[in-house]
């Protein structure tokens, strides 16, 4: 079986490719992937020129176009990131099908109503996974400017502003020709929900999971966080994670202090150092790299619990109650 490894590097060499297809590419094609890694193959061929002629064109690609190409292109469905506050990603989707275009947890309206106009779009949507001022404080703006309809968790419709659509767990919404499922995942706020669209293999999960962490629990508890986070841990391996804070280098950190034997965490931990430190962003990720490698998702492993004292036969929440106050303190 070809290395996720050399196909990459084969792959930039021979042709023209984005960055999300290359990456789903390598996905299926070896049954693995970090996304971290991509930016490593793509620094492979800085300073050079792809040879296009083998794919009909002429000219030519850098590094860098790759490593910061900020629009991953999902099926019928484009995701943007969109850098807000200090650490936040506000994500732009716009629906091929019917040309719908939504935001996702605006925490401020400038960055997103710039991005909008660079690419001649205007939201039909404001979709808010919960209440905190960092995800919903562009609201009313971008409400007012462009009359977008905010979407938001029932629980918490008395604390979203301007909201005109409640969902709760189990209900789906169409975001053009794309179904959207809401998952309720109390525990960072009593009124959290998630958002997955199957289709797009996509999940935009708020703050409930972060790569490599989850949410702090401000409102909830260690049973309601461990409950909600194993609503999304059947979800195909392939969907992608669009959480919404640049926390992943702390997250790793923390992950191999409790986990220092886990290879692939090593390996995520050391390609995420070295984007961060080229101030690139580590997020969306895999859902099957966090079940290999983000603690907060694994409990039940015998490592993790022994790292923190954690009896063999305690319950999953009484082991991910021990890793929340770990990395709480950490």
């Amino acid at each position: 079986m070809i290395s996720p490894r050399a196909f990459a590097t084969s792959t930039l060499r021979l042709c023209p490719i984005s960055t999300c297809h290359l990456q789903r590419t390598l996905f299926r094609r070896s049954g693995h992937f970090s996304v971290p890694l991509l930016h490593e193959f793509a620094n492979k061929v800085s300073n050079t020129r792809v040879q296009w002629k083998q794919a009909g064109m002429k000219g030519g690609v850098s590094a860098a176009a790759l490593q910061n190409n900020s629009v991953t292109e999902l099926p019928n469905m484009s995701v943007q990131r969109v850098p807000c506050l200090s650490d936040n990603y506000v994500w732009l989707l716009h629906e091929t099908g019917m040309g719908k275009t939504a935001v996702v947890d605006p925490s401020e309206a400038a960055p997103v109503i710039k991005a909008l106009d660079e690419r001649g779009l205007k939201p039909d949507y404001i979709l808010n996974t919960h209440h905190h001022f960092d995800h919903t404080g562009g609201n009313l703006e971008l409400k007012q400017r462009y009359g977008a309809t905010i979407v938001g968790p029932a629980a918490d419709k008395d604390r979203i502003p301007g909201i005109d659509i409640s969902l709760k767990d189990g209900d789906t919404w169409k975001f053009g020709q794309l179904e959207m499922r809401v998952f309720d995942t109390p525990g960072h706020t009593r009124g959290h929900i998630t958002l997955y669209f199957p289709e797009a293999e996509a999940l935009f999960p708020g703050d409930t999971l972060f790569a490599l962490g989850c949410g702090r629990l401000f409102e909830g508890t260690p049973k309601q966080m461990w409950t909600s986070l194993s609503k999304l841990t059947p979800l195909p391996h392939n969907t992608w994670v669009f959480c919404a804070h640049e926390y992943t280098q702390s997250n790793a950190k923390f992950a191999v202090a409790i986990d220092k034997d886990n290879a692939k965490l090593q390996e995520r931990k050391r390609l995420i150092d070295e984007h961060r430190s080229r101030g690139m962003a580590t997020v969306p990720s895999l859902l099957s790299e966090e079940l290999d490698t983000n603690p907060f998702l694994r409990p039940q492993d015998q490592a993790i619990r022994a790292a923190l004292g954690v009896a063999p036969d305690a319950s999953d929440v009484e082991a991910f109650a021990a890793i929340r106050k770990a990395k709480d303190n950490f």
